[in-house]
């Protein structure tokens, strides 16, 4: 069974996923990353590609990706350093990049990198629905990937039951139409737009993510869906503590997870 799947057989609610730009702050630190992500409790875990136009990350993720480029990061290396990451973790791990770095690396060869590493599902921006449903799902059948679809508050509900039908991992709720970055709470719009999604009654669990950085917003997410995805806030930490425990242990505090 997809790490994914058996994610949310076992937890419905509160999942907290976090997401990292490979290659930061220092070129080795993937695999130190999600082990301790793993260690203090993280459900699950995202794996930036870093790129050098990266069109829905905010300034933080962009200078991660920045960072992480001249230190010589690229889709080979990432794969490499991810060799042997499932003889020490468990939790389940998403790829997300943007289209470009991975037509250049091959299609089919990302799939099956993926898959000979151990990752569970594969999160593309700027990928069209057509050209999943054309060109991506079936590899993703082959080679036991989820691919994760993003819905914004613009998305129709035809085009969000869609996704739903043509999907079955989980679905990536952004709050906002806005790029990614750390808000203090969500307005009274944000609440509404998610609880018009949770009361769709989607088949598959959807996730919150961009601008969840405290107790406030994890909370807000934690009661409007199936749980929380964190990004810009804790590669902030990475930039700012002294070490990579340190950093998820500061996220733990501020959310309220610790």
């Amino acid at each position: 069974m997809n790490r994914i799947h058996k994610l949310f057989k076992e937890k419905h609610k509160n999942i907290l996923s976090v997401y990292f730009t490979a290659g930061y702050p220092h070129f080795d630190d993937t695999p130190i990353i999600i082990k301790e992500l793993e260690k203090q409790g993280v459900d699950m875990a995202e794996i930036g590609i870093p790129f050098s136009d990266p069109m829905a990350d905010g300034p933080v993720i962009q200078q991660s990706g920045t960072v992480a480029l001249n230190g010589g990061m690229s889709l080979k290396k990432l794969f490499s350093q991810l060799e042997k990451i499932r003889d020490e973790a468990n939790i389940p791990l998403i790829m997300m990049g943007y289209l470009n770095s991975i037509i250049q690396f091959g299609i089919e060869k990302f799939c099956m990198e993926c898959n000979k590493t151990g990752i569970d599902g594969v999160i593309i921006p700027d990928l069209p629905f057509d050209d999943y449903i054309k060109n991506f799902k079936s590899l993703g059948k082959q080679y036991g990937l989820e691919f994760i679809m993003l819905i914004t508050p613009e998305t129709s509900e035809e085009r969000i039951r869609l996704i739903d039908e043509n999907t079955s991992g989980f679905i990536y709720m952004v709050s906002t139409a806005s790029t990614t970055g750390a808000k203090d709470s969500f307005d009274e719009k944000t609440l509404n737009y998610f609880k018009r999604i949770d009361n769709m009654n989607l088949k598959n669990p959807h996730l919150t993510g961009f601008g969840i950085s405290n107790k406030t917003t994890l909370d807000a997410s934690f009661a409007n869906s199936g749980g929380a995805i964190i990004g810009s806030e804790f590669i902030r930490l990475l930039g700012s503590e002294q070490s990579v425990e340190a950093a998820v242990t500061k996220l733990m505090q501020k959310t309220g997870m610790l």
